[in-house]
């Protein structure tokens, strides 16, 4: 297994870098590439897991590449709520919400409004999504959870997760395009 990994490093790392166009990102991929691999299919004879392996690889890529897809997608409709001050840059934009019944602080009002337009909204949107749906979405992309810890969270295959979340993905960006919300 290890002469395996050390001959396919440069290659997978080459392959992801094409793929992703990001270095920490392409060495996180072909990390987590390579662990799965060891973790799941050292059993597996040697002729096997160059297939093996880069079945993984595009599978992690296309992980990454959608969740990436997601959290841009979420990041620009929760632009509205980025503070426009240069030293707030980092913050999160969802610490920037008051709580449900406070008192707005003094800023501008109509920013505050369309804040809470937009968070009915998404929140709207997620109400709309059946069970399964908004469970797999919340955990995955709200709680930063991978498609495993999900799966053992829901207790349903590692599929069904992928599956939950792209149809949820799909509904509630039509949810968000029918009221009139657009990430361009």
């Amino acid at each position: 297994m290890s002469a395996f990994l050390a001959d396919v490093e440069r290659r997978a790392f080459k392959y992801a870098m094409f793929a992703l166009r990001d270095e920490h990102c392409a060495l996180d991929v072909v990390q987590d590439a390579m662990l799965k691999l060891a973790e799941k299919y050292s059993a597996k004879p040697a002729d096997e897991l160059p297939a093996l392996f880069q079945r993984i690889l595009q599978n992690q890529i296309r992980d990454f590449l959608r969740r990436q897809k997601v959290r841009s997608l979420w990041a620009s409709l929760l632009s509205v709520f980025s503070p426009v001050d240069d030293e707030s840059a980092n913050a999160d934009p969802l610490d920037a919400l008051s709580p449900a019944g406070a008192l707005p602080g003094p800023g501008q009002p109509e920013l505050e409004f369309q804040q809470r337009q937009l968070l009915q909204v998404i929140e709207q949107g997620l109400q709309q999504l059946p069970l399964r749906q908004r469970q797999a979405f919340l955990l995955r992309y709200w709680e930063e959870m991978d498609v495993a810890e999900t799966a053992a969270a829901m207790g349903c295959s590692p599929g069904s997760v992928k599956t939950h979340c792209s149809r949820a993905t799909h509904a509630l960006a039509e949810w968000l395009k029918k009221k009139g919300v657009d990430n361009e």
